[in-house]
């Protein structure tokens, strides 16, 4: 992992950047800051192996850990940055004219990802039996976790404030849930997604119940808890490379799904992980679209409107006046 690391620091030598051409070349460059984590780097991989490119533009990809992602963010370092779905309208009330312009991280049509994990033996066998449990998450304020406790309320029934709820939320560094869980420390806890997918090949842990899945049967829409972002002043001032940089981050993804037996080895060699996990994470975990739907707007709106309801977000706007319009898939 440490190889797709950034510091805080080297991101922010980087300075508040624009578009800006190559030199001795008429493209122009797109900075894109994105998640360091090895399932991105497959999603990279044509890009920057040139397999999918532009002969319009060149695109400077850069992984970045999260807390470089938010002072990358607030820095304007780069022109289109991945965050958390609820950080946009955080952002825009801090004056920040952050626009969404793709999908980011979109739930699975499979419906894991997301799960409730216990120990194995648990007498924990159901949601209902969260009830007074212990239940460790990463962080209350990311998009993630706040999907997860929508799914608890409103598919569930259980009351999740984090004070008088019907479940302790235990907030940790997420390497530190498996173990917090095997030690008792914990009663059920959220994993992300490397996590899971060992939890899946030791079976050490069980799942109780996956709430990407409920939140897809009960909206109708898969959840969104990831965006792509830029920034108005420039979105308006060269929205031709704006598009360019979506499509061609679209047909790298598109390219590492049609080409696993060429994408997946390199990058598991590349980031030291099992190549299982990238054929999971692709086909049953999670997707970067980059391509952002009407439907995943209506996942957003609802994300927006039921954080305000949990103390979240203060206030959000309407979604549409955060969207940059060119942006829309039919």
């Amino acid at each position: 992992m440490k190889t797709w690391l950034l510091c805080g620091v080297m991101a922010a030598s980087l300075a508040a950047s624009v578009l800006t051409s190559a030199p001795g070349s008429a493209q122009t460059t797109v900075k894109f800051g994105y998640l360091a984590d090895p399932s991105h780097e497959a999603v990279m991989w044509a890009l920057k192996n040139g397999k999918a490119k532009s002969d319009k533009i060149r695109v400077e990809a850069t992984p970045l850990n999260i807390s470089a992602l938010i002072q990358a963010t607030a820095a304007r370092s780069y022109d289109v940055i991945q965050t958390a779905a609820v950080a946009i309208p955080r952002a825009r009330e801090r004056g920040l004219d952050l626009r969404i312009v793709g999908t980011g991280l979109r739930y699975h049509a499979s419906g894991e990802g997301a799960a409730i994990w216990v120990k194995k033996g648990s007498p924990i066998k159901s949601v209902a039996d969260l009830k007074g449990k212990k239940l460790g998450v990463y962080s209350l304020g990311s998009a993630g976790i706040t999907l997860i406790r929508i799914a608890l309320a409103d598919v569930h029934g259980l009351n999740v404030a984090v004070r008088g709820g019907d479940i302790e939320f235990v907030e940790m560094p997420a390497p530190a849930l498996p173990a917090a869980l095997a030690s008792g420390r914990i009663d059920a806890a959220t994993l992300i997604h490397a996590q899971a997918f060992k939890a899946m090949q030791t079976d050490d842990f069980v799942v109780v119940t996956q709430t990407a899945g409920d939140l897809t049967k009960k909206f109708g829409v898969r959840m969104v808890s990831a965006v792509l972002a830029g920034y108005g002043d420039r979105l308006d001032a060269d929205s031709d490379a704006y598009k360019e940089f979506l499509r061609v981050l679209h047909a790298s993804v598109e390219y590492a799904a049609k080409n696993p037996g060429e994408v997946f080895p390199a990058v598991a060699k590349a980031t030291d992980t099992d190549p299982e996990f990238f054929k999971a994470w692709f086909t049953r975990f999670s997707q970067f679209p980059a391509l952002l739907s009407k439907n995943d707007i209506k996942a957003i709106e609802l994300l927006w409107k039921r954080a305000i309801e949990l103390g979240i977000l203060k206030k959000a706007p309407p979604v549409m006046e955060t969207v940059w319009k060119p942006a829309i898939q039919d």
